[in-house]
């Protein structure tokens, strides 16, 4: 079985409700490979997740881009992953790099986060990555592989989960790795699953790319072979989405 493509749009903290309706009126629209050949999931701000889930195309799924740690309580400010349970929501974003940075969340937590997640039935997208200075020092496999560790040594069934790999320095920069820097840190990262974990994830586990994903650059990406997929800011937010889930097309001729 090969892993479908999967693109994910995350529209981070952007949008009012007139916005969000053209946004998915736009994706409603689009033609798109089948769901055999591309699972597309998109991610709006908690206050439009009802919204999105019910105008959305059947065929396409939401995320939240963030759940706490525990189940509800005195948390102000904070979501559970059961209340998006109740709300019917999928899938949820964890361990982006922007609540990492900004917000100091250590693998630790981020880990702690992905296994609560996934023991209330919600399906994960969890973010990896290295900074600039990082990568500069030549540390990032051993910053992504620590990353993964710390979700490795919490989650036993990896069913579930789709892990992202986004260098932060080209995150909403315009820079993008390569083809080949994104399929290098691909296949590591598939190399480090299966060393530390089984072979059947680490064949199975789709690894998906994102930074500065654009409809420009997503068909070469698309074409590397450890690459299943995008998580995609910016783009997400354009008519250009619709293209850069089509490159799916790509993989499934490769």
């Amino acid at each position: 079985m090969g892993r479908t493509f999967f693109v994910g749009g995350n529209w981070k903290c952007n949008g009012t409700s007139e916005e969000i309706k053209k946004i998915v009126a736009t994706l409603n629209a689009g033609q798109v490979p089948s769901q055999d050949v591309v699972e597309v999931v998109v991610s709006p701000p908690y206050v439009f997740l009802p919204l999105v889930k019910n105008e959305l195309r059947s065929d396409f799924h939401v995320a939240a881009q963030n759940c706490w740690v525990k189940k509800g309580g005195a948390f102000t400010g904070e979501v559970s992953a059961d209340m998006l349970v109740n709300l019917g929501i999928p899938w949820v974003i964890l361990g982006h790099s922007e609540r990492r940075a900004i917000l100091g969340e250590s693998n630790e937590f981020v880990g702690d986060k992905v296994a609560y997640a996934l023991s209330q039935g919600l399906k994960v997208i969890a973010c990896v990555g290295e900074t600039l200075e990082q990568r500069e020092s030549g540390s990032t496999m051993d910053v992504v592989a620590a990353q993964t560790k710390a979700i490795a040594e919490r989650v036993k069934d990896w069913s579930n989960v789709v892990v992202a790999y986004e260098p932060v320095w080209a995150i909403g920069t315009g820079k993008v790795a390569t083809p080949a820097q994104a399929q290098e840190v691909h296949a590591e990262l598939r190399k480090w699953l299966q060393a530390n974990v089984s072979a059947e994830v680490a064949a199975s586990t789709r690894i998906i790319y994102g930074g500065s994903v654009s409809g420009a650059n997503c068909k070469e990406l698309a074409g590397q072979p450890d690459v299943d997929g995008f998580l995609v800011g910016g783009a997400s937010l354009k008519p250009e989405f619709i293209d850069i889930i089509k490159a799916a097309e790509v993989k499934k001729s490769a």
